[in-house]
């Protein structure tokens, strides 16, 4: 069995040392920033880590490690069991950008993405979380790797239209599409055929980003540059995928097993809906589960902590 590690981006946006950092660098803007890259639920801290981490030391304990990226934070991980615990590491954006000081701080995930695999003792093999994201059963490793490479979840898609509208290029749930349309034309894919990645857990291959940060130099470092997330970035686990699937290393999974729960999407969800899903008989087929922004479901739904607590379980 290969040796799979567990990376996760975390930041503490409530934090008031980071907070003057990121409101200096917002009054400076010279341009105008995306409005997706400025929301402040990017940086809002809502215990989602702590869900994250039970759920890996429940649902995957074969994991080496797991980094823990963060800006000159530590999270509390004093809850956690210890022999699981002492599996974590807390790596700084300072090592992961050692050589490109003149890009930190940071408060961009996609120029955070584009230097995970420099991880100092990173496996070969490594899951990339987004702390918003939950393990919700019991997985192997061939659940996110085949013989030669990562697993996907997604799904092809035609951009063309969205990347020929230069209006949607302002709409702030429109950012990532443009993100991973940029990824794709840079292996040779055009916006008829995108890999649209779920919003799940990331297989990722160190040696392949290795060799994409090589190839495309001026790209990533001029991506790493980025303070704020901006429609002219590309998706670094984008670029990732389509380099895979363009090579035949990775493979695109035919079942549906992972769940999002959207802020957008609210509306379209019932408390039953929630429920069936996280708590009752349907979970079952469920392996993996995104809530993004707690806050605002927990809102809609007051009891979403406890079902998520169920769920990781």
């Amino acid at each position: 069995m290969n040796d799979v590690d567990a990376v996760i981006t975390w930041v503490d946006g409530a934090d008031p040392a980071l907070a003057r950092k990121r409101n200096a660098y917002l009054s400076d803007a010279i341009t105008p920033l995306h409005d997706n890259g400025i929301n402040p639920h990017r940086w809002v801290c809502s215990d989602e880590l702590n869900f994250c981490l039970r759920s890996i030391a429940n649902n995957a304990p074969w994991v080496r490690r797991v980094w823990i990226v963060t800006d000159s934070q530590t999270p509390d991980i004093a809850p956690l069991p210890a022999d699981f615990a002492s599996k974590i590491a807390i790596v700084d954006h300072a090592v992961i950008f050692a050589g490109y000081a003149e890009t930190l701080p940071t408060f961009n995930s996609l120029s955070i993405e584009t230097m995970l695999w420099r991880i100092p003792g990173l496996a070969e093999r490594f899951l990339y979380f987004n702390d918003d994201v939950f393990l919700t059963a019991p997985v192997t490793q061939a659940d996110f790797f085949g013989d030669d490479g990562p697993v996907l979840r997604g799904k092809w898609a035609d951009h063309s239209a969205l990347a020929e509208c230069a209006i949607a290029r302002s709409e702030a749930s429109l950012l990532n599409h443009f993100n991973q349309i940029n990824a794709a034309a840079m292996i040779g894919y055009e916006a008829e055929q995108v890999f649209e990645s779920a919003h799940v857990v990331h297989p990722m291959l160190r040696s392949v980003m290795g060799g994409l940060f090589d190839i495309f130099a001026d790209d990533c470092r001029r991506n790493a540059g980025f303070r704020f997330r901006d429609t002219a970035q590309f998706l670094p686990q984008s670029l990732h995928n389509h380099a895979c699937l363009a090579s035949g290393r990775a493979s695109i999974l035919d079942t549906r097993d992972y769940l999002h729960v959207a802020v957008g999407a609210l509306d379209q969800w019932s408390a039953a809906d929630v429920h069936a899903y996280l708590g009752g008989s349907e979970r079952q087929d469920i392996k993996f589960l995104c809530v993004n922004d707690l806050p605002e479901v927990e809102r809609k739904f007051p009891e979403a902590r406890a079902w998520i607590e169920a769920a990781i379980a």
